[in-house]
């Protein structure tokens, strides 16, 4: 059976890489095993049920050569072994090989299910402490696939691809055992053949390796086109290009079937090879046994255990094949998740600590000679020698042309990232001084772009201060303006807000995230442009809600309308990364030739 392609979402599943099989990769692979440690004892207990089940499975072509050992001896009347008595040991042999088969699946399945927890666990909190820098440079369906496909591929090895090895291997250990003790010439002519079969089938994986990478290639470039699409829905619809985008999946998704025909035309070589090859040595093995049995040196029992257990040690040897590939994904798996484990996250408490008062801020912040360039682009200048100051209280407006780095002195603020030089102080201390959760736990963001998580408005605001009492959302969500509209809502403050609160307005989602804000109770407030995209009525109220939010609080406001910014106490103007003017609205406005009173004039006539 195909394995799935799909995750439990429906979305497409990121296929796994493969990597060679070599010691340095063996060595990337004990990750695993440290998360098996705490529940060693079930697996040693799974190892045991594991070589019970295959003595017993062994066992059981030898009991079938009894039996019809036993029926030859009745019609000789010559009967040393009961044939009822053989039948009822069988039937035992089944049963306990029942109980020992479970045992091995439900103990390294548990064993797995756990392991896979832990895992899991780990790399979604290695995720989450990752700095900014980590990703900006990364997509989000790639880490999404390392808790997805590599996790799970990892667990497949413990739970299953790990016992099927190790029972495969004692399959075929036993099996070789009691074909030569059977007769060792079969067992030479069985043997003869495997080297073909060997050849042929390394031949065949090569050439089925490559077609299937190709496939599973033009696969993920479908699955970018459905994601895109889906992201983009909005433009799709906007532009009437369903179909474009139709034929454009279309087009990918029939590349997809040629290569995987093409694919299937190879396996269906390789497997009608296989298929003749062992009928062809049952049969040449029957022949030989036949003319064995004529001479008196084999019993009809002992050629029919003997198939049996050439057709077991012909499907251990099969079976390694994939195992092998198996074995070979799980390392790519593997060395994936190494990757992302040894990657530097920030130094950020993951558990909710009270604010100690030797943090508390009182919200005096200053910049000095700050530079900066991305981790990405380190040729290009984004800041250059900033200083900037704000007193307790105070507000401070950033404004400048489109491009000019305002955005990017908000996140050094936040300390998403590290200036390249320069200091960043809050009250008088370096920023690294202060242990980074406590620092931005007392500070809040209110961006232009709210994204808002897939649950209930309750949820969303309480978001700023999960420990809050109902009465403190609700009061939150008046000092924003919200309340009003939450309750006109049937399901009031349970309302389902839809993926990034598309089910409600601009303007609505806005006044949820100041309502967050406010519950959070920030010592210093950072307002990204929070007014720039609403319209009038929608403005007026966020505006209102915003200026409650402000007071007595140290306050950073990047601005597009700079009607809102007049009342600042400081108005920093950037332009290329640097700080061009700086003062009070009056000030800049009565500077001439200024780019502030340039860009406020410009603005009074497009109104």
């Amino acid at each position: 059976m195909a394995k799935n392609r799909f995750g439990s979402n429906g979305t497409p599943k990121e296929e796994t890489p493969k990597v060679d099989i070599n010691r340095e990769n063996l060595k990337e692979a004990l990750l695993i095993f440290t998360y098996v440690k705490p529940y060693r004892v079930k697996f040693f207990t799974g190892l045991f049920f594991i070589a019970l089940s295959a003595c017993t499975t062994m066992a059981f072509p030898y009991m079938l050569k009894l039996l019809i050992d036993s029926a030859h001896e009745i019609s000789e009347g010559n009967l040393t072994h009961s044939p009822g008595v053989i039948a009822l040991l069988m039937v035992l042999i089944l049963s306990v090989q029942m109980i020992f088969s479970y045992m091995r699946v439900y103990l390294f399945t548990s064993v797995g299910e756990n392991a896979l927890a832990d895992m899991r666990k780990d790399i979604y909190q290695r995720m989450i402490m990752m700095p900014m820098e980590f990703f900006a440079q990364r997509r989000v369906g790639e880490l999404s696939s390392r808790i997805s496909a590599d996790l799970s591929q990892i667990q497949d090895a413990v739970s299953f691809v790990l016992a099927e090895f190790i029972r495969g291997i004692l399959t075929l250990i036993i099996g070789l055992i009691l074909i030569l003790l059977i007769s060792s010439k079969l067992t030479l002519l069985m043997l003869s053949v495997v080297p073909v079969i060997v050849v042929v089938s390394v031949i065949f994986s090569k050439r089925i390796r490559k077609l299937a990478r190709k496939a599973q290639d033009q696969l993920a470039d479908s699955n970018i086109i459905v994601q895109e699409t889906l992201q983009g829905i909005n433009n799709v619809k906007a532009f009437s290009n369903e179909w474009y985008e139709m034929l454009r999946y279309s087009t990918s998704i029939q590349n997809v079937v040629k290569l995987a025909v093409s694919n299937a035309r190879f396996r269906g070589l390789f497997i009608s090879f296989v298929m003749f090859s062992i009928f062809s040595a049952i049969v040449l093995v029957v022949w030989f046994g036949a003319g064995l049995m004529q001479q008196g040196k084999l019993t009809f029992g002992d050629l029919t255990a003997f198939v049996v257990y050439t057709a077991f040690v012909g499907g251990s040897m099969a079976g390694f094949a994939d195992l092998y590939s198996q074995l070979q994904k799980t390392l790519g798996a593997t060395q994936r998740v190494r990757e992302l484990l040894r990657e530097k996250t920030e130094t950020v408490t993951i558990n909710d600590v009270p604010l100690q008062m030797e943090y508390k801020l009182s919200g005096n912040v200053e910049m000095k000679d700050i530079a900066f360039s991305y981790p990405s682009r380190k040729d290009i200048q984004v800041l250059a020698k900033i200083n900037l100051k704000a007193e307790k209280g105070n507000h401070i407006a950033i404004v400048g042309p489109s491009g000019a780095g305002k955005s990017t002195l908000i996140s050094l603020l936040l300390r998403f990232y590290e200036p390249d030089s320069g200091t960043l102080l809050f009250d008088g201390k370096e920023a690294k001084t202060f242990p980074l959760s406590q620092l931005r736990k007392q500070m809040a963001l209110v961006p232009q772009d709210v994204f808002l998580f897939g649950g209930t408005i309750r949820e969303n605001i309480a978001y700023g201060n999960p420990h809050s009492t109902q009465e403190e959302i609700e009061e939150a969500a008046k000092k924003a303006n919200a309340h009003d509209f939450i309750i006109s809502f049937p399901e009031s403050y349970q309302t389902i807000v839809g993926e990034r609160g598309i089910m409600l307005s601009g303007g609505q989602r806005q006044r949820i995230a100041i309502a967050r804000a406010i519950l959070k109770n920030p010592v210093i407030l950072i307002l990204d442009e929070a007014t720039s995209s609403l319209d009038s009525e929608s403005e007026s109220l966020v505006q209102e809600a915003l200026e409650n939010l402000m007071a007595n609080r140290t306050t950073f406001v990047i601005a597009h309308r700079l009607s809102t910014i007049r009342k600042a106490d400081k108005i920093v103007v950037i332009e290329k990364g640097t700080i061009k003017e700086s003062g009070t609205h009056q000030e800049l406005i009565a500077l001439d030739e200024g780019l502030y009173k340039n860009l406020s004039k410009l603005q009074y006539e497009l109104n």
